[in-house]
């Protein structure tokens, strides 16, 4: 094996103290091969060896930064010394340095020109950064303002996506057919929220569907249970939702959801009222962004449930309904129909008014819930004598003609003709408020009740009900 030499090069002025001192021995530096002999370059040296009369120095971050700086100091001062030979006239003497440019030979003038720019490179650099800034920025900003003028004029992604969609389909926007028909949706073209083209797609889905969740006549397959209850029970439904303060989405499809459930489950007597709180509390999570607490509830029920019992009942009733809470419920369709109707704050108070009353009578869950919202609607412009009592956008929208509704209309026509003399007066004290335009306090429409008869008693309601359910629309 090589022995390798170890060589001690020139100490330091710490290192020469320690010596001196004797305080250690010198470390060890630069060590050499025994084979060559020849001692390795050291660190300090790289980059340092002379070729052709010229340092060759590593090419470092900043001795590039150096180089730029200089080369763009060079062409700064190159351009602008063609600009000084242009702008100053000949015949006009120059003074460098106190001296007149003609009386200064030509290498003088140049070696004090070369002496102020290069005294002065960053300063000329950055003027003309500037300059050059400035003369881009002007036709950027003009394109700018161009393309936003076409920007304010391009459609929306939506309209965009939906355009391209009814083309692939073969679908165009259907003109309307009747010189009477008014656009509804045409205030809510800028609204993506009001979804307007695909808003008629959406409602001829609801009216097909609007059966399959609909129950059927289930009292008489409920021992414990008939119509009166269920009146007292929706009845005191309204206040509870009232005082909570809740959505209308939340009280119809609390009715739908106790309806649906009665039709497929026996339910005793005492447990209606826990029905109804469960319902409505499925609804509150389903509709509201806060819905109630289970212990509201328990203290509305006076405490005759315990919040077990409604978390039991909420979870049977999801079971028998196999969670399916999503469905074209009363609101729905009256939110579109009141929209075509082209109404007043009158009108939608006396619509939601007659809408309420049906739900509270089991009588009305023979029709569908498309038929009930354009009948309240038909009654509600018969009450307030408005006139086309029902025009070419309300046949349009709801799909119904204003023979269709007769059986139906009378009916809610009844209900209203009743609601002052009824033992249950939670729909009619809430709409007698001036907050809902006290509008439960006017008259009944005359002409439908003149059709039908006045009826005095439930019984003759029933009747009523009975002789429309064979015009049933199913």
């Amino acid at each position: 094996m090589a022995s390798r030499a170890v060589v001690v090069p020139q100490q330091g002025r710490g290192e020469a103290a320690v010596a001196e001192r004797g305080g250690g021995r010198p470390l060890k530096k630069n060590v050499v091969a025994a084979g060559d002999g020849r001692r390795r370059t050291a660190l300090g040296d790289i980059g340092n060896v002379v070729i052709d009369g010229k340092p060759n120095r590593p090419v470092t971050r900043s001795f590039c930064a150096q180089l730029l700086a200089n080369a763009q100091a060079a062409a700064a001062a190159q351009n602008n010394k063609k600009q000084i030979g242009l702008n100053v006239k000949r015949d006009a003497p120059v003074v460098v340095d106190g001296v007149k440019r003609a009386e200064v030979p030509k290498e003088v003038a140049a070696a004090a020109q070369k002496k102020v720019n290069v005294n002065q490179p960053m300063a000329r650099e950055v003027k003309a950064t500037e300059e050059e800034s400035n003369l881009t920025a002007k036709p950027v900003n003009k394109k700018k303002e161009a393309d936003g003028t076409s920007r304010k004029k391009a459609p929306t992604y939506t309209s965009v996506l939906t355009a391209r969609s009814k083309a692939a389909c073969g679908v165009t926007d259907k003109p309307k057919s009747h010189n009477n028909i008014v656009d509804i949706d045409a205030n809510d073209a800028g609204n993506e929220l009001a979804a307007v083209d695909y808003i008629e797609d959406m409602y001829k889905f609801y009216k097909l569907v609007e059966n399959e969740n609909r129950p059927h006549d289930y009292m008489d397959s409920q021992p414990e249970i008939n119509e009166n209850m269920r009146a007292i029970l929706v009845d005191w439904l309204v206040d509870v939702h009232t005082k909570f303060e809740l959505s209308p989405e939340t009280f119809y499809l609390a009715i739908n959801i106790i309806d649906r459930f009665l039709a497929v489950k026996i339910v005793p007597r005492k447990e209606l009222q826990l029905v109804g709180i469960s319902a409505m509390l499925i609804a509150s999570k389903y509709e509201e962004i806060w819905a109630p607490e289970v212990n509201d509830f328990v203290c509305l029920s006076d405490r005759a449930y315990t919040h077990s019992q409604i978390l039991i009942m909420e979870k049977k009733i999801l079971g028998k309904l196999e969670w399916t809470l999503t469905v074209p419920t009363l609101y729905v369709f009256l939110v579109r129909f009141i929209k075509a109707s082209i109404p007043d704050h009158q009108m939608e108070n006396m619509v939601y008014f007659l809408a309420e009353l049906a739900t509270m009578h089991y009588t009305t869950t023979m029709y569908c819930p498309s038929m009930i919202a354009a009948s309240a609607v038909h009654v509600a412009k018969c009450t307030l004598n408005k006139s086309p009592v029902w025009s070419e956008t309300l046949k349009l929208h709801t799909g119904f003609s204003e023979p269709q509704l007769r059986d139906c209309s009378k009916l809610l026509a009844s209900l209203h003709a009743m609601a002052t003399k009824s033992k249950l007066q939670g729909v009619y004290s809430k709409y007698s408020n001036s907050e809902h335009g006290a509008v439960a306090l006017l008259p009944p429409a005359k002409a439908l009740l003149a059709r039908a008869g006045t009826p005095s008693t439930s019984t003759s309601i029933t009747s009523i009900g009975a002789a429309a359910a064979k015009a049933r629309v199913v």
